[in-house]
């Protein structure tokens, strides 16, 4: 009778120590996953969420519902402005709310969409500027530049300067600007 009791005390044992160990497995698993997420995938869940996030850049702040993310970019959705190009390496800090934080660090497998993946900042003024959209570019220092794009890049971008919110047209041009990409906090896309 002892003995019966000795042994189950021991198989109680054994099976708390293997739950235990499975439990630090699994927690040291989840550690490493979590340690292999880049803000780019963080932002990519966030977006799929339609999530309002806050953003501090080099430039400034700026606020919106998180669109799509590019390969050094992504974009917000800004009830006042319209939209907002945010370039990547010009954030400092992003706000969100902490109940989204936690979902999407739960299922941070977010759909990959291979085209957005590869589009740089490069490729978006490019189209920008093929679309002769009027553009209002917000420099790292906070210095903001109103016009339209008239050539794009590898690593910089050519600014015809014109009044924020006007069309395009040679006599309202003022001037011209070569916009390093590596100085360019956030591109707002202005509506005519």
């Amino acid at each position: 009778m002892q003995w019966d009791r000795f042994f189950e005390d021991m198989e109680h044992q054994f099976v708390r120590e293997q739950e235990a160990e499975r439990a630090a497995l699994d927690n040291e698993s989840e550690r490493l996953r979590l340690a292999s997420i880049a803000l780019r995938d963080r932002l990519r869940t966030f977006a799929s969420a339609h999530a309002f996030i806050r953003v501090s850049t080099r430039g400034g702040d700026v606020s919106g519902t998180l669109t799509v993310v590019g390969a050094d970019w992504f974009a917000l959705d800004d009830a006042t402005f319209g939209g907002v190009l945010i370039h990547l390496s010009a954030v400092t800090l992003i706000g969100i709310e902490r109940a989204i934080v936690a979902s999407t660090t739960r299922n941070s497998d977010s759909p990959r969409r291979a085209l957005e993946d590869t589009m740089t900042w490069g490729f978006v003024m490019r189209d920008l500027m093929r679309r002769r959209r009027p553009v209002t570019v917000t420099l790292s220092d906070g210095k903001q530049l109103s016009g339209t794009i008239d050539r794009a890049g590898v690593d910089h971008l050519e600014l015809a300067l014109h009044d924020r919110g006007t069309s395009r047209r040679e006599s309202q041009v003022t001037g011209a600007r070569l916009v390093p990409f590596n100085v360019t906090a956030w591109v707002r896309v202005d509506s005519t």
